[in-house]
């Protein structure tokens, strides 16, 4: 028995050797999540049950009064619209066009590494700098977009200022700058493809349309879902771009959720107000995130 105690006691005391330097390790980490993450967000639900007075400093305990007035509102109803829209003009396109650019540069013919790096572009550079790329290019005199427009006859156009062209607009360009993340993944996730398979689809006599239909996406499905994942919380959470471009405008026609939180929380010193969207957003994302995964994977293949 008294063997058995010690060959015990020294077993707990490696075990507990190993937990401690286990969460030694994970302190970092956890230490940057309790201040980045944890905190910040239970602050957030705190302040979304306040009101703050003009200096941003809380004022009154009102409980859930707050998001009261938030679904009582009009106005967040139109930035979650036009959140949606963005998000439908934005995400599907950016994944489409990606994939075709990746499908047509993943042979091997000569050449096809400058244009990879050129489609890569974009993934270098940051979203200040993309948007003042495209703000010269959308100047209604003075940019690019017009000038070659002009060519065909088609008339300046106003595209940050025009109700009908401003949201398009920032769709646009958010579609270029997400192009290069999108486009090394699918490439990536192409270049997975055995070449065992596009051979035997040959002997089999199928063109490379049918090919890569029938054969090439349910095995590229696995990255389309994650870029899926990926580009739809990304395209929730955008806001350089509009706060440089249109800054919500026109007419609140480019205000998303995401702007209209940081105009309520650091523009007008409602961090109440804006915590409460801020949490209904994270909501609203968790939401989606946990359809995609119930109802989409159903459709991926994994090898």
């Amino acid at each position: 028995m008294t063997q058995q105690t010690a060959i015990g006691a020294k077993a707990a005391k490696s075990n507990w050797r190993e937990h401690t330097l286990g969460y030694f390790f994970l302190a970092p980490s956890l230490i940057l999540f309790i201040m980045f993450l944890f905190y910040p967000m239970l602050r957030s639900v705190y302040l979304s049950m306040t009101l703050t007075d003009p200096r941003g400093r809380v004022a009154e305990f009102v409980w859930f009064d707050n998001f009261i007035d938030l679904f009582s509102s009009s106005q967040f109803y139109s930035n979650l619209k036009v959140t949606l829209l963005f998000i439908l003009f934005t995400v599907p396109t950016c994944i489409i066009w990606s994939l075709l650019l990746a499908a047509l540069t993943h042979n091997k013919l000569k050449g096809m590494k400058i244009f990879q790096f050129v489609f890569s572009i974009p993934i270098v550079l940051s979203v200040g700098t993309g948007s003042i790329i495209w703000f010269l290019l959308f100047h209604p005199t003075a940019g690019m977009l017009n000038y070659f427009l002009s060519f065909v006859g088609v008339d300046n156009i106003k595209w940050l200022a025009d109700p009908n062209w401003a949201l398009p607009s920032i769709s646009m360009m958010t579609i270029w700058m997400n192009m290069g993340f999108m486009y090394i993944v699918l490439l990536s996730g192409l270049q997975g493809v055995p070449d065992e398979l596009y051979e035997s689809a040959k002997i089999d006599g199928a063109g490379p349309a049918r090919t890569f239909v029938q054969i090439v996406l349910p095995l590229l499905s696995p990255t389309i879902f994650f870029v899926l994942i990926v580009s739809v919380i990304s395209a929730f959470q955008a806001f350089g771009q509009i706060h440089i471009l249109t800054k919500g405008g026109p007419m609140n026609l480019t205000n998303v959720v995401v702007y209209s939180i940081y105009q309520d929380a650091f523009i007008n010193f409602r961090f109440g107000s804006g915590s409460a969207q801020a949490l209904v957003l994270f909501l609203i994302i968790l939401a989606l995130t946990i359809f995609q995964f119930k109802v989409l994977e159903k459709k991926v293949h994994y090898q």
